[in-house]
């Protein structure tokens, strides 16, 4: 679970760093009438306790946040207009640069066509890295259908302090309910 830890962290903004954001929702949905909402209640019965419980607390309270400066206000699930859930998952990505240095004198032409006294150094670098992403969905009560999802997505980085995990899940929280309740083009 420690994963969950270090996929949070993963969605840091600082200045060299773009969270990628990505939104959709269906369309016959009218946002406006979402008033209430609540969380998707876990299926165990060991609610008191869990592996990863400091960085779930931290995610509800960032949606919670966000969520209520959008108008939501927080009830029981038998009065919600919709369950908030959200997932998390870490990909392994792979990159590969090749870098070329050619110098000194190599004609192409005249006397001793294709040779010359030219150098060159080929350096490939293969670099192993971390994507994690962090999913929110919204699912209408009454039908039980997904409504609205939102993702966002950065390189996993380590924070060490609680104060920066803390600072990461609220910019990523904040980035990726930017397009939340969504907006029909016109």
């Amino acid at each position: 679970m420690k994963k969950v830890l270090v996929i949070i962290a993963a969605l840091a903004l600082s200045a060299c760093s773009s969270l990628k954001t990505s939104s959709d929702y269906d369309p016959g949905v009218n946002f406006a009438d979402v008033k209430t909402y609540a969380w998707v209640e876990k299926k165990t019965d060991k609610a008191a306790y869990h592996l990863d419980g400091l960085m779930d607390q931290r995610i509800r309270s960032a949606v919670n946040d966000q969520l209520q400066l959008k108008g939501l206000s927080l009830v029981g699930a038998d009065k919600a207009d919709v369950l908030v859930n959200y997932l998390t998952k870490v990909d392994k990505k792979i990159n590969v640069d090749t870098f070329n240095s050619n110098y000194g004198y190599n004609p192409y032409y005249g006397a001793g066509w294709g040779r010359g006294m030219g150098m060159g150094h080929t350096q490939t670098t293969v670099r192993e890295y971390e994507v994690g992403t962090l999913i929110v969905d919204l699912v209408d009560t009454k039908s039980g259908k997904l409504m609205w999802r939102g993702s966002v997505a950065d390189t996993v980085r380590d924070k060490d302090t609680p104060e920066e995990r803390v600072e990461v899940v609220n910019a990523a929280i904040g980035a990726l309910l930017q397009s939340y309740p969504p907006q029909p083009e016109k």
